[in-house]
């Protein structure tokens, strides 16, 4: 009987260590570029919610003499002339809704709320998403300050969607 020997080759370290460079290489690559396209979709996002937010704010504004809301409520049930909400429409509250739910901040320090303040400067009031100046109708993220955009704009200054 011939006994014959089969001899196993595996993979040697230099092998193993060369794959291994090479997929930490591609990590070192990939990694920041997914981390800037979700921080890109939130400030997307931030843009089209401050573009419907002002919009249904500018259409309250016009059903309510030129004032703008000061509550949440105020865009999403109907309202009468002088801003009181109802659960249901019927006379006097014939204005509105709005909205049927006010958006959540998309980002930031106050990110997924979305309540609405008017007081102060937007970031003054914390557990509120949005800030409506209280005399223009203004809609901003209620953010403090330290809170920027990929290109270091704070996002409490960016005004109807549009980033500066």
């Amino acid at each position: 009987m011939f006994a014959s020997r089969v001899t196993a080759r595996g993979f040697s370290l230099i092998e193993l260590v060369m794959v291994v460079v090479i997929i930490g290489i591609i990590g070192a690559v990939a990694v920041p570029r997914l981390s800037r396209g979700s921080a890109g979709a939130e400030e997307a996002a931030l843009a089209q919610d401050l573009a419907i937010l002002t919009q249904a704010v500018e259409l309250y504004k016009v059903e309510h003499l030129g004032k703008p809301p000061t509550t949440k409520a105020q865009l999403i049930k109907p309202t009468d002339e002088a801003g009181n909400t109802s659960n249901t429409q019927v006379y006097p509250y014939i204005y509105g809704p709005y909205l049927l739910k006010v958006p959540s901040l998309p980002i930031g320090t106050n990110k997924g709320e979305s309540d609405i303040t008017t007081t102060g400067n937007p970031g003054d009031t914390s557990g509120a998403g949005w800030w409506v100046d209280p005399d223009t109708g203004d809609v901003r993220a209620n953010a403090p300050d330290s809170d920027l955009t990929t290109e270091g704009v704070q996002i409490n200054t960016i005004k109807g969607g549009q980033f500066k």
